[in-house]
């Protein structure tokens, strides 16, 4: 077989373009795991620290329930609770079924003095699952509805009860997810207050008037963002904080 031949093959590129990905994708996963002993190593000799930076590190190469749920332990023995209550928070929405997670969020708000943010009922419903899952069963559900509806009359299949009865399930189970996809969305924009007594104030600057102090571990809603600043609302009030002192439960702004 010549060179030519080999080279305009179907899936050659394919799999060209995924031996070059693994290379850099077997690093992270390398980097991770070392990063994820090394904290482990730090946490068990006491070094709370050196364990919080090396899980950030793990989580920031692979981010992972196990390792957050890891760093939001690391940064709350070593006394930083809205961290914590942040990392629990993002273990959380990676894995909503583990109780431990749910049971250190419970802990940590009642010892920091911090309500859990005030969720509208689809919002209530898109956390039954993780995040990225209801895409998957709606776009899942909608393209199986429309090939049971579509596919036996292009192939000039005889439709049979079974069908239009699937048909019709997926279409509700699509329509179900609607809900939860909006609450998915809205629960993206839920944040959690870094810093003890973080200054909310008026305008984004620094000379502004403070409205209030927000305590470490408190959340909020993301709405918008100017230079350094992030307009934030909790349950009460609405105003500006520091970005750095404002953590998105999704990992960015």
């Amino acid at each position: 077989m010549s060179w030519f031949q080999l080279l305009t093959r179907p899936g050659w590129w394919a799999l060209l373009l995924t031996m070059i990905a693994a290379g850099p994708l077997a690093r992270a996963d390398s980097a991770a795991r070392d990063a994820f002993d090394q904290g482990v190593q730090a946490y068990q000799a006491g070094g709370f620290d050196q364990a919080a930076a090396a899980f950030r590190e793990a989580a920031t190469n692979q981010p992972a329930p196990g390792v957050l749920h890891n760093l939001g332990n690391a940064e709350w023995r070593a006394g930083r609770a809205g961290a914590a209550i942040l990392a629990w928070e993002q273990a959380q929405w990676l894995d909503p079924f583990n109780p431990d997670t749910r049971g250190n969020l419970r802990f940590a708000r009642k010892a920091a003095q911090v309500e859990g943010p005030e969720l509208a009922w689809y919002e209530l419903c898109s956390a039954w699952l993780p995040g990225h899952w209801w895409a998957t069963v709606a776009a899942v559900s909608f393209w199986l509805a429309v090939a049971l509806v579509l596919l036996p009359g292009v192939f000039r299949w005889r439709k049979a009860d079974w069908q239009q009865g699937a048909a019709a399930a997926g279409l509700a189970l699509f329509l179900l997810t609607l809900p939860a996809l909006a609450g998915v969305h809205g629960r993206s924009r839920l944040g959690i207050v870094l810093q003890k007594d973080t200054p909310l104030r008026l305008t984004p600057t620094t000379q502004a008037q403070v409205l209030t102090k927000l305590p470490a571990g408190e959340a909020a809603r993301w709405e918008r963002r100017r230079g350094n600043y992030v307009f934030i609302r909790t349950g009460n009030a609405g105003g500006w904080v520091e970005q750095a002192q404002f953590g998105l439960i999704t990992g960015g702004n």
